[in-house]
């Protein structure tokens, strides 16, 4: 099986995108019926990890997905948390910032929705639309732009030195794969409703999209709050790699569980 680690932005190394081949399947083995198998055990093993999650009940997860138009954030959520309860897992979708998130810093909407004590918590695009979007638009100046860096690395600094694992994947997607996205979304009358006019105006900022992500991905991979990149041109591959990376990631925190009460030693239900 390959290695997650290869994936995980060193912020020591060079970086750029396209060493990292959207269309690749390192984790996809076998047929397609055995890969939607894996996955299904994989959501199934993930269920039992946010149970030991929950009655651990000192630490939570966030997990972070960002990616260009159609990169398939939903479509990841549905799938990876397909055996979940939806008791121990909540999912925030941040769209551009309402009146009201202006008028504060614009952190202030994602401390809001961090996730509780025993909890897996999944953004849907987050914090990191506040260096994407300004950066490309020209809305902010290259000042701005490290000081927001370094400020997002101190909030999730934050974050993990009071319980919770921070999880960032981007999902790396080709320009092509997403015009044909796209074009499904408009050719198919049941999912016109996900198509904007402005993704196409996006679309053609491509270019200045992926210089931004080469910035940001190592300017914010840290220590404790490393990114990994997700090739994603293929849905399950896409799956299949950030159920891995969350089972993996869950394992690792070895969960203790509460001790029995001794008063229900012996006790009988008749």
């Amino acid at each position: 099986m390959p290695n997650l680690r290869r994936y995980r932005i060193d912020p020591d190394r060079a970086f750029s995108l396209s060493s990292i081949d959207p269309g690749a399947k390192p984790f996809a083995e076998g047929s397609k019926d055995e890969q939607i198998a894996l996955l299904d055990t994989l959501a199934q093993e993930l269920d039992e990890l946010q149970n030991l999650l929950h009655a651990e009940n000192r630490r939570k997860l966030l997990l972070v997905l960002q990616g260009m138009d159609t990169s398939g954030k939903d479509g990841t959520i549905r799938w990876v948390f397909s055996r979940t309860s939806p008791l121990g897992v909540r999912v925030s979708a941040f769209k551009a910032p309402s009146e009201d998130e202006r008028a504060r810093d614009y952190l202030w909407r994602c401390h809001a929705v961090v996730p509780r004590t025993g909890e897996i918590m999944v953004w849907n695009r987050s914090h990191y639309e506040d260096v994407l979007v300004p950066v490309v638009e020209g809305w902010i100046d290259e000042d701005e732009t490290a000081r927001r860096y370094a400020q997002i690395n101190d909030f999730e600094r934050l974050l993990t030195e009071t319980g919770t694992v921070v999880v960032k994947c981007m999902l790396h997607i080709s320009k092509d794969e997403q015009r044909e996205r796209l074009q499904a979304r408009i050719d198919e009358p049941g999912k016109q409703w996900k198509f904007a006019l402005g993704d196409i105006d996006a679309r053609k900022k491509w270019d200045d999209y992926q210089r931004a992500y080469e910035r940001l991905l190592p300017a914010t991979s840290t220590a404790h709050a490393p990114w990994h990149v997700i090739p994603a041109d293929s849905k399950r591959h896409r799956n299949l790699m950030v159920a891995r990376l969350l089972v993996q990631t869950l394992k690792g925190m070895k969960f203790v569980t509460p001790a029995g009460d001794p008063a229900l030693k012996g006790l009988v239900i008749e």
